[in-house]
């Protein structure tokens, strides 16, 4: 699944930088007061395969926000995917990469191991396979 990646690291790179531009400016848009208190709250994070998570028991609004940016995410994903000739998983795990690496210290996010981290003033911990 994650061979193209293997073979291809300036193409996933170019997949990634391109998802900022693409997906980072809308998903700052929608950086809404709930939005910016579930992240501050620590009851959402960054997950590696490039979606949005829950780290606690989320509320059914909380639940609904999540749902409604993930499927926004995986549109962007969908298109950058075909244009960039990979599949949207390979697109979708480069984003969640370079969308850890993003997240701000208090934030949460999800270790290879599954686990929920919170940021600090170091690196996240990442995927060995993120570029």
């Amino acid at each position: 699944m994650f061979e193209f990646i293997r073979k291809n690291k300036a193409a996933a790179v170019v997949g990634g930088l391109a998802l900022t531009a693409i997906v980072a400016t809308p998903v700052m848009a929608q950086r809404d007061p709930a939005y910016a208190a579930a992240r501050a709250s620590g009851a959402i994070g960054e997950k590696p395969d490039g979606y949005l998570g829950y780290a606690t028991s989320p509320s059914a609004s909380v639940k609904a926000m999540v749902e409604d940016l993930n499927i926004k995410r995986k549109a962007a994903y969908t298109r950058k995917a075909q244009e960039t000739n990979s599949t949207v998983e390979q697109f979708a795990f480069t984003s969640g990469c370079n969308l850890i690496m993003r997240t701000v210290s208090g934030e949460k996010y999800q270790a290879p191991d599954g686990s929920w981290q919170t940021r600090t003033s170091a690196a996240p911990t990442r995927d060995s396979r993120c570029p």
